[in-house]
């Protein structure tokens, strides 16, 4: 048999475990029907925790809320109460607004230790104000932020971001700033490390209360006499609250063949007050396990200072004077050693150690091991500490926390994003090219034998970034264990707050292609299980593959490797799976209709990823983002259906995260990119294509646009750009992009035209040839076309893309006799059903609705999978046992997941028994 080509492997694998056929429903007879839904209340948004109840640690948290078209009218104030009608403190402040002027998102902040209670509610009125509300005074030199309970003085300048944090008069941590280690490999023989420090450049208030605080930092990295590595740093303070968030961005532009980054980390000095041993140092382990010493143990030695001083230590409480202890022990203290320094490294996700020493010049003493550290340390006295960690640690290795001078008068509290006591970063290709020195070695040889598509000089890191997330309370005196352990959960899952699937529903956002988990009948039971089975499937492959890592964790692969029984991490475009064919819209899609906690981080995990690493943000591939390859940066198509702000809407709707909000708003001239790196300058060369070949276009103003992956992607920005501001600009390009698509000769099916980069219009091709991709409509255009269609009144641009919706999966005969002849290489039909149901829903056809399923669950457009099995792989054949599933991959798991999700929202009447 000749090996599969790549669209036929794609169409083969395509179903998997997202869909059925029919008549695995019929087996399904005995299921229950679902609940009803309580009804909703006019003008009320119900809330709920994500995780299901209150949390023990509040540390302060903002979220989305959604409105229906004309509900909530712009400036209107918010008031937030508990279901016993008790009022909570809310600041409010719109993210996006219904072409009406209407509030169509809003977003919310509580203060710390608020809103604790299971259920809530959200309506028009006047917001309670905080018992402690946060403030912001700025000076010329710095910023100082107040919230009742901590003080904060930031810088404006200078390498130190934090002054000091302080409770009362006293302070608690001083001297914040931006650390990190760079080996320089220029020179093979003589290796050198130097110190790299943040140099602030810019500072923004964002925000400035009565709940919440916002202070944007950006800046370089710098060492000897050189800039580079910029970052951006936002701080977050909330009403009554003794935390700060920290959101810490960095942007790769060094040499990856000089740059060695052996440590990426922000540190505070801890002053410390009292005797060595009521010093106590605290480390998060496994789920709520604690690792807590003194920093001089009172403990296990020879003379007893007695229970009093023994059990005092152990909880962290002040010591009774050392008059009162037993004989023999308060005048030998000197001959105690006492620790100066410690540390926690998490190597890999199934490791880690904590070590300490007495000072520098001594041996490092191994204090514990485990598997999967909590991310959070403590550092501090009964008079006041410091507690700092890092989310997501374990999955994000290498990570480190460091405490140093311990016993001194301040220590140094580090967390490090990229542990230094780990290999340095290696962001080098993995391979010298293999001879692909032309656009034909390149076209043809290496995309044809491992679907890579390499080009010299491409496979850079330029203007990739990576975002993590801190944390940091300021206390009073050393927490009890209890209430580390729950520091600790905050850091690990965030509080936040979210509304129930039903009410975002019935808001009609994300263009109605999504309705809430459906039960109602054993058909749709059935397919529910399957939709819950492939996103449980990639969840345990995560874990069992151990998808995690600094620059991986957030991410899938893309294609699975039978023989070897592993996913093809080392084969050219098999490898990570950047977005392909919309991951994130499945998982954000999927999340919406179940409520679940474990898909909400599954997806914002993602988000982060794609969103950072997968796009560059500086350079000469900027905003662009990169093809599914070994490395997440390595493919030389540099496309916008990687970086588009689609695969970011939703995170940022349902959080208002602001790091989200500036990726989207870096995608709003994107198009102009391409004139820089036109996507088909290999496919059209003349060694590649011969007679065919054609220039590349060299108006600066004029970029050649397919319809589909890379209008989708610029109209995806600049439709969110218009709901968050109401810019004139961006609704006036989508509505020429929109009327100039539906004026081409064949609407859609021309595929591409060159567009005016500074309004959006479209050129009107003279040819009026058929042409598709089977890739057009599968990375966010069905969602972003739904969205304009419900947004603006286009007729012409509604029907072409109504046609075009009806037509792709079209018997023969009616393509022929619409557009001349039948469609060649519509591959991926049983993802395309959805685009059926679409047209079906809008026309209100049901003859469309039940082609819809047919093509969804017939073996004719893809294969037959009964029920979706997998199976345990162990002993030799596997480093350890996983499971695995034929046909698994993220062409079937993120297309057909999204198929039967809107085919269930579009055309679910028309699923029989």
């Amino acid at each position: 048999m000749p090996p599969l080509t790549r669209r036929e492997f794609v169409a083969k694998t395509a179903l998997a475990a997202a869909a059925t056929h029919l008549a695995t429903t019929l087996r399904a007879a005995d299921a229950p029907k679902a609940a009803p839904t309580a009804p909703l209340a006019p003008g009320v948004a119900p809330l709920h925790w994500l995780d299901g109840a209150a949390p023990a640690v509040q540390p302060g948290t903002t979220w989305g809320v959604p409105w229906p078209r004309g509900a909530q009218a712009a400036g209107t104030a918010f008031a937030l109460k508990t279901a016993a009608g008790d009022s909570v403190p809310v600041q409010t402040w719109p993210l996006a607004t219904w072409p009406d002027g209407s509030l169509k998102w809003t977003a919310h902040a509580v203060p710390a230790g608020a809103a604790l209670a299971d259920e809530l509610q959200l309506s028009a009125g006047t917001p309670a104000a905080p018992a402690q509300a946060l403030t912001v005074t700025e000076t010329p030199d710095g910023i100082v932020i107040d919230t009742g309970v901590i003080v904060a003085e930031l810088a404006r300048s200078g390498t130190v971001l934090v002054r000091r944090i302080q409770r009362g008069s006293t302070p608690i941590a001083t001297n914040g700033r931006l650390v990190g280690l760079r080996e320089d490999r220029s020179d093979a023989a003589a290796v050198r490390t130097e110190d790299l420090t943040g140099t602030i450049e810019r500072v923004t208030v964002e925000q400035a209360g009565p709940v919440r605080a916002v202070v944007k930092f950006e800046g370089r990295h710098t060492t000897a006499g050189r800039a580079w590595l910029p970052f951006v740093v936002r701080l977050y303070f909330y009403a009554g609250g003794e935390a700060v968030r920290l959101m810490h961005t960095i942007i790769h532009d060094g040499n990856p063949q000089q740059d060695f980054i052996r440590g990426l980390g922000l540190r505070f000095d801890v002053p410390l007050r009292g005797a060595l041993h009521d010093r106590h140092v605290r480390f998060a382990g496994q789920d709520d396990g604690l690792f807590g010493e003194a920093v001089r143990t009172l403990t296990g030695l020879r003379r007893d200072p007695g229970a009093a001083a023994r059990a005092a230590q152990i909880a962290g409480e002040a010591t009774p004077p050392t008059d009162t202890w037993n004989k023999g022990v308060a005048d030998k203290l000197d001959y105690i050693a006492a620790f100066s320094d410690w540390t926690l490294l998490q190597g890999t996700a199934d490791g880690f150690t904590i070590q300490k020493r007495t000072r520098a010049g001594y041996t490092w003493l191994t204090s514990a091991q485990g598997q999967r550290a909590g991310g959070l340390g403590y550092i501090g006295t009964p008079a006041g500490g410091l507690a700092f960690g890092i989310r997501n640690f374990w999955q994000s290795h290498p990570a480190q926390l460091d405490i140093r001078g311990a016993t001194g008068d301040a220590a140094e509290a580090t967390a490090w994003v990229w542990a230094p006591d780990a290999a340095a970063m290696d962001l080098r290709p993995y391979h010298d090219g293999l001879g692909q020195d032309t656009y034909a070695k390149q076209y043809n040889g290496g995309l044809e034998i491992t679907y890579e598509d390499y080009e010299p000089g491409f496979d850079s890191p330029e203007g990739v970034a990576r975002t993590s997330e801190l944390m940091f309370w300021a206390v009073a005196a050393t927490p009890a264990r209890e209430r580390l352990a729950a520091f600790a959960a905050a850091l690990r899952q965030p509080p936040i707050l979210m509304a129930s699937p039903a009410y975002l529903h019935h808001c009609e956002v994300f263009g109605g292609l999504w309705s809430p988990v459906d039960r109602s009948t054993p058909a749709k039971a059935a397919l529910e299980d399957k939709l819950a089975w492939t996103f449980d499937y990639y969840l345990g492959q995560q874990e069992q593959r151990r998808w995690y890592g600094y620059w991986n964790y957030g991410d899938v692969m893309h294609t699975y490797d039978a023989d070897r029984h592993e996913w093809r991490y080392d084969v050219g475009g098999f490898a990570w799976d950047n977005s392909e064919l919309s991951t994130d819209i499945w998982l954000w899609l999927y999340f919406l209709r179940t409520g679940r906690a474990d898909v909400f981080r599954f997806a914002e995990a993602m988000t982060r990823h794609t969103g950072e690493v997968d796009v560059h943000h500086i350079g000469r591939f900027a905003p662009l983002g990169s093809r599914h390859n070994v490395l997440h940066w390595g493919c030389s198509a540099k496309q916008l259906r990687i970086a588009t702000a689609v695969n970011r809407r939703y995170y940022y709707y349902l959080t208002g995260d602001e790091r989200v909000g500036d990726l989207m708003r870096e995608q709003l001239e994107a198009a102009r990119a391409l004139v820089r790196i036109p996507p088909g300058r290999k496919l059209f060369h003349a060694a590649v294509r011969g007679d065919l070949a054609r220039e590349a276009p060299t108006d600066p103003d004029r970029a050649g646009l397919g319809f589909g992956t890379d209008w989708g992607s610029v109209a995806g920005a600049w439709l969110t750009e218009w709901e968050r501001t109401g810019s004139p600009q961006m609704r006036e390009r989508l509505l020429n992009s929109m009327r100039s698509i539906a004026g081409q000769p064949r609407g859609f099916f021309s595929a591409s035209a060159p567009m005016h980069l500074d309004t959006g219009k479209f050129d009107r091709i003279e040819s009026d040839k058929v042409a598709i991709s089977h890739l057009s409509a599968v990375f966010g255009l069905p969602e972003v076309c739904a969205e304009l269609i419900q947004l603006l009144d286009v007729p012409e641009f509604k029907q072409a893309w109504l046609d075009y919706c009806e037509l792709y999966n079209a018997p023969k005969d009616v393509q022929a006799a619409r557009l001349g002849a039948p469609l060649r290489n519509n591959n991926l039909r049983q993802g395309h059903s959805r685009l059926t149901a679409y047209a079906a829903k809008i026309k209100g056809d049901p003859a469309l609705a039940k082609r819809a399923w047919v093509e969804l669950m017939t073996p004719e457009y893809g294969p037959r999978v009964d029920k979706p099995q997998s199976k345990r792989v162990k002993g030799p054949a596997v480093l350890r046992p996983v499971d695995e599933a034929a046909f698994v991959s993220t062409n079937g798991a993120a297309q057909n997941s999204l198929a039967v999700m809107q085919c269930l929202a579009l055309a679910g009447d028309a699923l029989s028994e």
